[in-house]
């Protein structure tokens, strides 16, 4: 038997145990150590991030030309598509 084996056989060994002394305790809650570890990783992020101010999001302003840029373009795609549907239906 390696180290690593006897280590791990130790650490099943006291998880048993805690979860023996949970029941005895009244606890009914005897959960493995894995997942309170994870439940508190999880409740620290929840915590560090409400903790930080929300970042204000910037509109983004479009201007006249760019609009008029964009509007050009779709009424473009939409003679095209038009135009597709037209020659395929025939």
């Amino acid at each position: 038997m390696g180290i690593s084996e006897i280590l791990a056989s130790v650490d099943r060994e006291i998880a048993l145990l805690q979860q023996a002394r949970a029941l005895l305790s009244g606890n009914s809650a005897a959960a493995p150590r894995k997942r309170a570890r994870r439940r508190q990783r999880a409740a620290a992020a929840v915590k560090s991030t409400a903790s930080k101010p929300a970042k204000r999001v910037r509109k983004r302003k479009l201007s006249p030309e760019g609009r008029k840029r964009i509007a050009e373009a779709v009424k473009r795609r939409w003679e095209a598509q038009r135009k597709a549907a037209a020659s395929s239906g025939k």
